[in-house]
């Protein structure tokens, strides 16, 4: 959980950060643009403007009337397609320079510089500024043109520039940012790590090198551990503080039980015997469970390489020697409970299984993707089909259906409803009994 809260964090800050970047370096590189493309417009209708003027001057009376002096007119004017180009109106007459050559440049209808660009002659697109004078008595009109194309293309040139530098530092940007953001969370990281531990049991409490604003959740986390250990140990101490005050009581009343006055009330006696060997079981059988249901933090976990031979080796020395109790689990093979109890939960079915074993029992351990499974095996006379589900029933003990089987322990039961695991009888390979337990790897 805290591992997709980070990841989450972390994408979020990432995609939050790479937008705003993203807006920002488009915002700005357009408003430069734009800035820059304004400049340059006014820049140039100051020179329109002065070539509009120039233009003026050039118009003189001559012999046949008003003329233009092309004495006065700029050599870019005469040199077809350079770029420039003019247009001047009178309201008799009309020249254009000789660089549009066949090319009808459009007149605009109002005065200054026109907003929009016009086309021009071989795709050029043209700034077009129109000045308004009287001379001579007549109303004159200059247009005078200049062409935008190379600022155009000066302009994409930019935008592709500032384009690949704007992404390539997007990029820098953002590998920085996550640096940024994985160096920020790296103490949620090792808490996570250190919590994961915990659980497994190889820690008992979080390291409190952190930085300063996690040292109160670090503090109260450990306090939090301390104190579930502590009521954890005053309860398992309280048990087992009952279970040896029950255990003299039950002592004498036992006695009491075996008195020869009794003899006289075989009835009575029986079920005082019988009332007192129940009240001994479903004694013992609380305290076990109590003691599962107090399990808050995991103890030393089970290692099956290390804890199997020693058990099996037991085992032979309690029963017969020449037993072959084998075992067989991947190596590193770990089950993620408490030892205690699985050497509760192995020691009661391989007890059983050495009790009516002929020759040969066989331990399995193995993980499954989604559970670990415990196969037990022997060669004794196993149980019948029909009483398998009868055995399995709660409440049932299988020392009471089946006549010599002590496989029904209640803490066997208890330990694997504990673990939220199955519990499975079957036909062994071997001619006897199989159990099968499947424990889920996932404990929540």
């Amino acid at each position: 959980m805290l591992t997709r809260t980070m990841n989450s964090i972390q994408q979020r800050l990432s995609l939050g950060l790479i937008s705003v970047l993203i807006i920002t370096g488009l915002v700005l590189a357009q408003l430069s643009l734009w800035l820059f493309d304004q400049g340059l417009r006014r820049y140039l209708q100051t020179h329109l403007h002065h070539e509009a003027q120039t233009l003026l001057a050039a118009i003189i009376r001559g012999a046949n009337g008003i003329e233009l002096d092309q004495q006065r007119v700029s050599a870019s004017y005469q040199r077809p397609f350079s770029g420039e180009y003019f247009v001047v109106v009178l309201p008799d007459q009309q020249w254009r320079s000789r660089s549009s050559w066949d090319y009808q440049v459009t007149l605009p209808a109002t005065t200054g510089l026109q907003k929009e660009l016009a086309d021009g002659p071989q795709a050029q697109e043209l700034l077009i500024y129109r000045a308004d004078f009287r001379r001579y008595g007549k109303a004159i009109q200059i247009i005078a043109a200049q062409d935008y194309t190379p600022m155009l293309k000066s302009f994409r040139t930019m935008q592709w520039s500032a384009a690949g530098i704007g992404l390539g530092a997007l990029i820098l940007l953002v590998l920085i940012q996550r640096i940024l953001v994985r160096r920020a969370l790296r103490p949620l990281e090792q808490m996570r790590e250190q919590i994961v531990q915990l659980q497994q049991g190889q820690r008992t409490e979080l390291d409190q090198q952190v930085p300063d604003e996690l040292v109160p959740l670090v503090q109260q986390l450990n306090h939090l551990l301390q104190h579930t250990e502590d009521t954890l140990g005053r309860s398992r101490n309280a048990l087992g503080n009952l279970g040896h005050a029950l255990k003299t009581p039950l002592a004498i009343l036992f006695s009491l039980a075996n008195r020869h006055e009794l003899n006289a009330h075989p009835e009575l006696r029986d079920s005082f015997r019988q009332q007192l060997q129940s009240m001994q079981e479903r004694i013992s059988r609380e305290l076990g469970r109590a003691r599962l249901a107090g399990e808050a933090l995991p103890g030393a976990y089970f290692e099956c390489a290390r804890e199997l031979p020693d058990l099996c080796s037991t085992l032979q020395q309690i029963h017969r020697r020449d037993l072959q109790l084998g075992w067989q689990a991947e190596s590193g093979l770990r089950l993620p409970w408490d030892r205690e109890d699985i050497l509760e939960l192995l020691g009661n079915l391989l007890d059983n299984a050495c009790k009516w074993a002929h020759q040969k029992i066989q331990i399995g351990v193995t993980y499954e993707q989604t559970h670990y499974c415990i196969t037990i095996d022997d060669d004794g006379p196993g149980i019948a089909a029909e009483l398998r589900e009868q055995v399995m029933t709660r409440g049932a003990r299988i020392d009471e259906q089946v006549q010599g089987h002590g496989l029904g322990l209640g803490i066997v039961r208890d330990i694997v409803e504990h673990c939220r695991g199955e519990l499975v009888l079957d036909s062994s390979p071997l001619g006897g009994l199989r159990v099968i337990i499947r424990l889920p790897v996932n404990r929540v």
